[in-house]
């Protein structure tokens, strides 16, 4: 599975890394982004925070590692990248949110950093919960 790639559509994206076995070393952080958008251009903001999480914590068992999986970076990612959907004020293919939006692709040193302690990402808790971010930020409206 390469989610990168553009002639997939939203729907079989998903399809795909629901059914289809993906070997842990070629799904990488962009890929989660790409997936994370393809939800959200699904399902409503609260079905995707249930399905994405659902079929990540499946990918990561299915590999034998379901430690992997990070609530609070998940749901966080999900919540940033519907937020940036909607500041859009139109709709938007993959190509054109990951050109408006290269923040959200990095993954060392990466967005999550702006808003939360490493410890506390790096928490037990937040493996299993969204924990709200504890940087205080100044929100651009």
């Amino acid at each position: 599975m390469n989610p990168q790639r553009p002639e997939l559509t939203d729907e079989q994206l998903i399809a795909q890394f629901e059914s289809a076995p993906i070997p842990p070393d070629a799904f990488h952080h962009a890929d989660h982004v790409r997936l994370a958008f393809a939800y959200l251009r699904q399902y409503t903001v609260l079905e995707a925070l249930e399905k994405f999480p659902a079929a990540l914590r499946r990918f990561a068992e299915s590999h034998g590692k379901p430690n992997l999986y990070h609530q609070a970076i998940t749901w966080a990612y999900l919540f940033l990248i519907h937020e940036r959907l909607a500041r859009a004020g139109k709709p938007q293919t993959w190509e054109d949110f990951a050109q408006a939006n290269p923040d959200l692709l990095i993954w060392k040193n990466g967005i999550l950093e702006k808003y939360y302690a490493e410890e506390t990402l790096q928490s037990a808790l937040a493996r299993r919960v969204f924990i709200f971010p504890d940087k205080l930020t100044t929100p651009a409206l």
